[in-house]
């Protein structure tokens, strides 16, 4: 099994050794490699598209894998997204502070995000979730200026939610969540990943 990182910006070192932390758990014998251009995508059975800053990784996409990586989605990759990688997935987005945003977006998953939605930097916490999905276990949910889903539609379940929202989804073969399950020091997302491109 080969598991791709999209490697234009974000934290792509903390995804790789959860990756490989996931695969041993589950026995899974696998490698993971960096994705920066379309033959790199074509090698791989799951994507991870991480945390960073979304305008800037939506920009850097357009320009090397934008349509072959919507391809593959659209044809059943399966991928996680976390953060700022949830954003560049999502069909509609709009920043608490600026409105509208103009950046590229895939538009692969039914939802609506709200960029910044609990503010800056400062503003970033960690909590812990019920996310029935991957087990009983609370799972710490890490939120650095994290974006908050606002509203699903189509065939989108919500997977986990606090107080202000909705903060993880399923769709098909897309798994996104707006807290970096990398940074956890638990797989159980990754695994989720990985259990998908196993199906």
């Amino acid at each position: 099994m080969k598991v791709g990182i999209i490697s234009l910006q974000g934290d792509v070192e903390e995804h790789r050794e959860a990756t490989y932390r996931a695969f041993d758990k589950l026995d899974v014998e696998g490698e993971v490699i960096e994705v920066k251009n379309v033959d790199e995508l074509g090698s791989v059975n799951g994507v991870i598209i991480p945390g960073g800053e979304s305008t800037s990784i939506g920009r850097l996409v357009s320009r090397s894998l934008f349509s072959a990586l919507k391809e593959r989605i659209g044809k059943g990759l399966p991928v996680l997204a976390t953060c700022a990688g949830l954003i560049v997935l999502a069909k509609k987005v709009y920043d608490r502070r600026v409105g509208e945003t103009k950046q590229p977006l895939l538009g692969v998953l039914d939802v609506l995000v709200e960029r910044n939605a609990f503010g800056r930097q400062r503003e970033s916490f960690e909590t812990y979730i019920k996310v029935p999905l991957i087990g009983e276990k609370p799972f710490k949910a890490v939120f650095i200026r994290a974006p908050l889903i606002r509203k699903v539609w189509g065939d989108v379940k919500s997977i986990a939610s606090i107080k202000e929202g909705i903060v993880a989804v399923k769709q098909n073969n897309v798994l996104a969540t707006c807290f970096h399950p990398e940074l956890a020091g638990d797989t159980r997302f990754h695994e989720l990943l990985i259990k998908t491109i196993k199906v």
